[in-house]
């Protein structure tokens, strides 16, 4: 029993050994400090720097920074930096570029031009301690971004341009740490530049030339194996970091540019960029906020006034540069005041940049304790002040009325559901991945999967077969945090069971793979997607995808004249902004001049950064020309009409057939708007069913199919 006892006590002999109880110990706080301390209003990112200051060597020493310990941080540090590429929206960016540019310059130059003389002449710091220093006060992490959009407001301006200043910002600071490191280490000199020029450029063009191909034809050639494509991603971004220290600069910028060159190809509601947020916000990223908590010394900020000077001193003019900044571009581009208070809350937060530029610096020798004391002093007033301030600022201009526009028409479909029929398992793949990327995420309705199976004395064990294969693609939904609901149903006809279910569940859209060639029998009873088209008034997109949704570079959109007379119009308009958005691709709309204006104002309303281009195009009775600007990575979407309605046309008729026969390398996607319901006025009349009569014509049919297959026997 002693034995027992003084093995228990050793196991808990301070500092810990057992990897297994360290582990433990890091989740369960992990797990705990953030909700804690969500309670105080203290942001989550502090409470995990805090846990980290009391449990490491200068608090109660229950942890000490062994090399598990460091390997774990420096996976969490790139972690956080490769997010950052990652997240960047090169839409919003495009968007407003010039004022993004302008801004990023403000908020890079005010807060070094003021820092540097603060740090060297008030503070005493050296050069380069004061350079990089300084360069911390010109990052910001969108720590407050969060608040904007659930507040509504994520696409106004003043947002979009701050959001789009990170990629200056954190790219010239990151370059600035490479110099400074060199720097101290006493080899910046003309060969240092050279050097350093030559291996940016190489770094560079494997990064963004090499990589991009590389993951494109990986992710489409296995794109049913989802694990694999999460650690091809690990991969690039420990290679892009042993890249950059070949090239002579940091690793974190490695990781950065690593999600840059990734940013095209992994969509934000994708399921692999939810797997990535999930598991960095999940364990990399918070072990790094708590090494970063083992690092500091409290009792250096006990023992002597310097250090609280720093600490306030790095506070005030981290937080006065950034007000600057946004005041100016406030005079510069007229803002009111709301959003001046917008831009300063969202760029006054210091954390994940900051944190990784500090760590180098201090680990390198350039920054000391009080400095790194200091930085988490300011991390923690700066999320406390930014927080405060955007909520402050969001309340004023949705009072104001300069929020989202789409807020202001009402055009949402926050209701929304999408209809997935399946009849070949095997194509099901790229359909819904199409569903999931398109589906509004604020939609409490699920994107449904349907099966029709024949009416016949197996229906019910083809139901079960049926549910049993489709309840995988349940986990691709959710792993996209998207709900996935899996329909079977029983129906004499596979068109009949779809229009009956799409009316059932209230299905806004439906997703149909490309229509196949039919036989005699087929084309002598009536095509299928005409029995669809008829029988449904929804949005229906008729898909056929060659190769994955990443891998196409533009979507080339074909819009008849008066297509936006059509009650779909909106709907459909607005879905393929969103897809757009999340490929981070362009469109090129080939309409008339009206249509095309009715375009623009479909764009305002749906308040989606996207590049839209626009080629005038009428000449429809030659609607083949248009290969002359279609290459092969493009997505073909053409807009067609049922029969009889406003914008229908006879060249239109059987056009699947036609792009298939002319595009057959392409992925192309026809969509035919939602129109008038084909059952108004059903109410003052009798119920009939069609139940009998299908059943009629299904009976023929297999009649007529007998006859003529006794006859080839013959």
């Amino acid at each position: 029993m002693n034995d027992f006892f003084d093995h228990l006590l050793h196991e808990f002999e301070l500092p810990l050994h057992n990897p297994v109880l360290i582990f433990s110990l890091i989740l369960f706080i992990i797990l705990l400090a953030p909700i804690l301390l969500k309670r105080l209003n203290v942001p989550g990112i502090i409470g995990l720097i805090i846990s980290g200051v009391v449990i490491g060597p200068h608090g109660l020493n229950i942890l000490e920074k062994t090399s598990a310990v460091e390997l774990f941080s420096t996976i969490g540090l790139l972690y956080i930096m490769f997010i950052a590429g990652l997240e960047l929206d090169m839409n919003e960016f495009k968007t407003y570029r010039n004022k993004s540019l302008l801004f990023g310059f403000f908020t890079f130059i005010i807060p070094i031009l003021l820092g540097f003389p603060v740090c060297y002449y008030l503070l005493k710091f050296d050069f380069n301690a004061s350079i990089l220093t300084a360069s911390m006060f010109a990052t910001h992490t969108l720590v407050a971004y969060p608040i904007v959009s659930r507040f509504g407001i994520s696409k106004n301006q003043a947002v979009a341009i701050t959001v789009g200043g990170t990629i200056l910002t954190d790219t010239a600071v990151l370059i600035i740490l490479a110099v400074i490191m060199r720097n101290a280490q006493g080899n910046l000199n003309a060969v240092f530049w050279y050097r350093m020029f030559i291996s940016l450029a190489i770094f560079s063009a494997i990064m963004f030339v090499v990589i991009p191909r590389i993951a494109k034809w990986f992710f489409s050639k296995l794109e049913s194996e989802k694990h694999a494509h999460y650690i091809f991603v690990l991969s690039v971004i420990f290679f892009a970091a042993f890249l950059a220290e070949v090239a002579g600069v940091e690793k974190i910028i490695g990781a950065f540019v690593a999600g840059l060159a990734l940013n095209k190809l992994i969509p934000h509601s994708s399921a692999l960029m939810n797997r990535i947020e999930f598991i960095g916000n999940a364990l990399f990223i918070p072990f790094f906020l708590i090494s970063v908590g083992m690092i500091v010394d409290v009792r250096v900020i006990m023992n002597g006034k310097m250090a609280i000077i720093v600490a306030a001193t790095l506070t005030i003019v981290a937080l006065l540069g950034k007000w600057v900044a946004a005041w100016i571009t406030q005079m510069v581009f007229h803002y009111s005041a709301a959003q001046r208070q917008l831009i300063f809350g969202l760029s006054s937060s210091h954390a994940a940049a900051t944190l990784a530029i500090i760590l180098v610096g201090y680990n390198a020798h350039i920054l000391d304790e009080n400095i790194l004391n200091g930085t988490i002093i300011l991390i923690l007033v700066t999320c406390v002040v930014a927080s405060f301030a955007t909520e402050k600022a969001s309340k004023k201009i949705i009072i104001s009325g300069e929020g989202d526009e789409k807020l202001k028409t009402g055009n949402n479909l926050s209701n929304e559901h999408i209809l997935l029929p399946v009849a070949n398992v095997d194509n099901i793949v790229g359909n819904l991945e199409l569903a999931l990327l398109i589906k509004d995420k604020k939609s409490p309705n699920p994107v449904s999967i349907l099966s029709v199976v024949p009416n016949d004395h197996v229906a019910e064990i083809n139901i079960l077969k049926s549910k049993a294969k489709l309840e995988q693609y349940v986990r691709q939904g959710s792993s996209a945090e998207i709900k996935v609901n899996v329909i079977a149903t029983i129906d004499h006809n596979a068109m009949s069971g779809i229009s009956r279910t799409s009316r059932e569940i209230m299905a806004d859209i439906l997703i149909l793979g490309w229509p196949q060639k039919m036989g005699y029998i087929e084309k002598l009873m009536g095509e299928k997607l005409d029995t669809i088209l008829t029988n449904s008034d929804k949005t229906i997109f008729i898909c056929h995808l060659e190769k994955a949704l990443v891998s196409h570079k533009r979507i080339t959109l074909i819009v008849p004249p008066l297509a936006e007379l059509e009650i779909g119009f909106y709907l459909w308009l607005t879905k393929f902004l969103k897809l757009a958005h999340e490929l981070s691709i362009s469109i090129v709309v080939h309409t008339n001049q009206r249509t095309f204006e009715a375009v623009q104002e479909g764009i305002k309303k749906a308040s989606y950064n996207v590049l839209v281009l626009h080629k005038m195009f009428e000449e429809w009775e030659d609607i083949l020309i248009l290969s002359r600007d279609i290459t092969s990575d493009d997505l073909i979407v053409l807009i067609s009409s049922r029969r009889g309605f406003v914008s229908s046309m006879n060249i239109l008729d059987n056009i699947p057939a036609k792009l298939e026969k002319h595009f057959e390398s392409n992925s192309k996607i026809v969509v035919y708007p939602k129109q008038h319901d084909y059952s108004y006025g059903a109410e003052n009349y009798e119920d009939i069913t069609s139940g009998p009569i299908s059943k009629g014509i299904e009976t023929i049919g297999k009649g007529l199919e007998s006859i003529f297959r006794l006859g080839k026997q013959e």
